[in-house]
């Protein structure tokens, strides 16, 4: 099954993988192509092989968290404009700060519904294609 015109390309990072299938779940049928990364390296070479139109990184995950994981996407000229929103299990003003400082669009508490998550992918996928 080919994903329609709308569908965008979008990378889920969270070490959760319970996290990243429901992610995944609610992206595609949505109709978005999914591509999942456990942790921050992994993202960071599915980052620069598939290129996506929208970044969703989860904020605690072990090695490179998702502060530093958004900080190295943002300061690579090729990748500074893909929207990136933050993935948190606690909804802190700190954390929405902090997200901001370091580049990201938005912030979405854990756990998201399908709803939540595919509103921000329209929102800001849409940002993504006027800028290409």
């Amino acid at each position: 099954m080919s994903t329609h015109a709308s569908g965008y390309k979008v990378l889920v990072i969270d070490d959760s993988n319970t996290i990243r299938r429901s992610a995944e779940i609610f992206l595609k049928q949505g109709g978005h192509e999914v591509l999942l990364a456990e942790d921050g390296f992994d993202a960071l070479s599915k980052v620069n092989d598939h290129k996506p139109h929208l970044i969703f990184c989860d904020i605690l995950m072990p090695r490179l968290d998702g502060y530093q994981t958004c900080a190295i996407i943002k300061r690579n000229a090729q990748f500074s404009s893909v929207p990136v929103v933050m993935l948190s299990s606690k909804d802190g003003v700190f954390d929405k700060a902090r997200g901001r400082m370091v580049g990201s669009q938005d912030y979405l508490t854990k756990p998201f519904t399908k709803d939540q998550l595919l509103q921000a992918v329209q929102q800001f996928g849409l940002v993504q294609t006027e800028a290409l």
